[in-house]
């Protein structure tokens, strides 16, 4: 378990003395609007999960180094963003898939890119919602602009992870280190005898 998991753990916990505090029917009212919302997410997270295992077998890790990898930026950007843009489904597909990315070894970037993708330009919700209920002018002015967001927000992610990144130790047991012996101290130069040479 990561740090969130206590995070989240420690929100759920002072909520729960909170409604008590205020009024103790308020918890199980709280535990039936969970079960509603379990009730209507739980097979798009179970499809989400299900997808990211299944890539997870069936793409080879030389795909998602060729054009997810660190190696080529740009293309690693512009496929994400691609990826994104075409993935269907909401955030319980998006998620679990961007996890199962990372987890594959595609670049920080390129999963940031992915996401950004996703959340501006959803090809179902673009022509589902917005353009026939906007129409096409304002839709196209909301979606040309976006089309540079996800490389754009990628490469400034990609940026801020490897800062964040700590730097290598060079020497981790200073005692190590002092009491290294260079590797040429214990030979004589040219010219002098060893100690054990002499009379």
């Amino acid at each position: 378990m990561n740090g969130s998991f206590y995070v989240l753990l420690s929100l759920v916990a002072a909520l729960l003395v909170l409604a008590w505090l205020r009024d103790p029917a308020l918890i199980p009212r709280g535990l039936s609007s969970t079960g509603t919302l379990m009730k209507g997410v739980w097979p798009q997270l179970l499809l989400g999960f299900l997808l990211a295992g299944l890539l997870d077998v069936l793409l080879p890790q030389s795909l998602f180094s060729r054009w997810l990898g660190a190696e080529r930026p740009w293309r690693a950007l512009w496929a994400g963003s691609i990826a994104g843009l075409l993935l269907p489904g909401g955030p319980y597909v998006a998620f679990p898939m961007a996890a199962g990315l990372l987890q594959k070894g595609a670049a920080p970037g390129a999963v940031i890119a992915f996401i950004t993708a996703k959340t501006l330009l959803s090809l179902t919700r673009t022509f589902t919602y917005e353009l026939p209920l906007l129409g096409w002018r304002l839709t196209l002015a909301r979606v040309l602009p976006a089309l540079a967001l996800p490389p754009l927000l990628g490469m400034v992610g990609q940026s801020i992870f490897n800062a964040s990144q700590p730097e290598p130790v060079a020497d981790s047991d200073p005692l190590e280190g002092a009491l290294r012996v260079p590797a040429d101290a214990s030979q004589p130069e040219r010219g002098q005898r060893s100690p054990e040479a002499r009379p």
